[in-house]
């Protein structure tokens, strides 16, 4: 049944290459990619090249998903992918680091686990990329996330009817949804301050903190009302109008409505004979990766934390409790996590990784305050600064559904930036002439890096004003 599933997946990417050749299926595939990382976990998705399901990292093996075969699909179908393409460094330096970290690991082939994850994430980075450089691209990567805060909605909200008080969606864990809703909500509601008045943005920005709300994940629920106040604030900072306004208090409105949900999942959580013994257990784990990094300065390789945590004896130096949960759980910060499995230098590259996009998206955003996307740019940065907040007590951002939504923000911002970017390379070029002029006001549909001049897809309509 494996190969099977791998079959389809290998089969999948003709495909997806001959439907994003016609107009309306680049719009599907497009969709797609903002939707399929919600739908991988529930509709089983994806396949294993190599399995070691009991491994006790967080990389199990060489997997592959449906959503790898539509980036390679995109890939085949543009061209100059890597041409002015930001952050594209920093990122393969962090794949890179984390590759040699297997060096020093006991078993290198669960090492290299994690870096060949990584690069199907970074496939799918620039594919988004790519895709922002076509007409609507944008468009309809925002319809995919659209759709996917609805479905996250409609599925939470049916979870706490029938009795779950910590709705988990269509993810494994309620944390992995609350993680990954920082890059659906924020760049809804970023295209929406940007003028859009689409009713499907609406509806996707408010499932998804309806699905946070139902989740009842404290952090989760801090760090996104945290970025959605940064975002309004950083939006009306930029150019504050009328709509703006009305839109913030209409954020007022929704929280105070969700919040009593909110309320009674964390309260039934408070209630738990357990909850103590979780924040104790917490501090033990981070004493835990503190004592590996301090002892190991280059790590013990990705993917080892649990297994070096026992059979290093740091978990019980740490005091960390003797049971099958505690003992084959991570540390709850990404930064600490990344640091014992890869040392210092790992811990420098995975905050470089988050830092850099975040100072160009702010600089880019805070810059272009008459271009509409320093707007929608702003979106995907601000959802930068709550993942890389919230990574201190979390560390899903190491699972792929997570660096799949990381992924395509970081590819939204990129594209944004080299759209930019080349239209300022072009307005430096001598104005052509004659035929090359009439041929150079022409969209480039086949991915030669060609943008539009100007994209009013999300922009507000002006108002006439009568000329006599």
């Amino acid at each position: 049944m494996r190969f099977l599933a791998l079959l389809v997946i290998i089969l999948s990417i003709p495909a997806f290459v001959a439907m994003l050749r016609s107009k309306h299926g680049f719009k599907a595939g497009c969709l797609l990619v903002g939707l399929l990382p919600f739908c991988l976990n529930a509709l089983n998705l994806d396949a294993a090249i190599i399995n070691w399901a009991a491994w006790p990292g967080f990389a199990k093996g060489l997997v592959v998903t449906i959503l790898d075969s539509l980036a390679i699909a995109i890939l085949i179908v543009h061209r100059n992918l890597l041409s002015r393409l930001p952050f594209k460094a920093v990122f393969l330096a962090y794949i890179l680091v984390v590759a040699l970290s297997a060096l020093s690991s006991s078993t290198p082939m669960a090492s290299l686990f994690y870096p060949a994850q990584l690069l199907r994430i970074f496939a799918l980075f620039v594919a988004v990329a790519a895709i922002m450089q076509r007409p609507d691209g944008l468009r309809w990567i925002a319809y995919g996330l659209a759709c996917a805060g609805v479905l996250e909605g409609a599925v939470t909200l049916s979870q706490r009817l029938g009795g779950v008080f910590q709705a988990e969606g269509t993810m494994a864990h309620q944390n992995m949804l609350g993680f990954m809703s920082h890059f659906l909500v924020l760049p809804l509601f970023a295209l929406i301050f940007a003028g859009s008045r689409k009713k499907l943005l609406w509806a996707g920005a408010t499932g998804g903190v309806l699905a946070v709300a139902l989740g009842a994940s404290r952090a989760s629920i801090g760090f996104l009302v945290m970025g959605l106040v940064l975002l309004a604030m950083l939006s009306l900072w930029r150019s504050p109008t009328p709509r703006k306004w009305k839109m913030v208090g209409f954020g007022f409105v929704a929280v105070a409505l969700a919040a009593p949900l909110a309320i009674s999942g964390i309260n039934q959580r408070l209630d738990s004979p357990n909850i103590e013994g979780s924040y104790n257990e917490r501090a033990a784990f981070e004493r835990a990766a503190e004592l590996m990094l301090i002892e190991n300065p280059m790590g013990v390789g990705a993917n080892h934390y649990v297994v070096t945590a026992n059979v290093g004896g740091y978990s019980e130096r740490a005091g960390v409790i003797w049971n099958a949960g505690s003992r084959a759980a991570h540390v709850h910060n990404l930064y600490l996590l990344t640091g014992a499995e890869a040392g210092w230098l790992g811990l420098f590259a995975v905050v470089a990784l988050f830092l850099w996009p975040i100072i160009k998206g702010l600089s880019f955003s805070l810059r272009t305050d008459s271009d509409w996307r320093g707007e929608a740019a702003l979106g995907s940065t601000v959802a930068l600064i709550a993942a890389a907040a919230h990574s201190f007590y979390e560390w899903i951002f190491v699972s792929y559904q997570a660096q799949y939504v990381f992924a395509i923000a970081l590819g939204m911002l990129a594209g944004l930036i080299k759209q930019r970017s080349i239209e300022r390379f072009r307005a430096m070029m001598p104005a052509p002439t004659g035929a090359a002029k009439a041929g150079s006001d022409e969209d480039s549909v086949g991915g030669e890096g060609g943008v539009r001049r100007r994209d009013e897809t999300f922009r507000p309509k002006r108002r006439r004003v009568p000329t006599r």
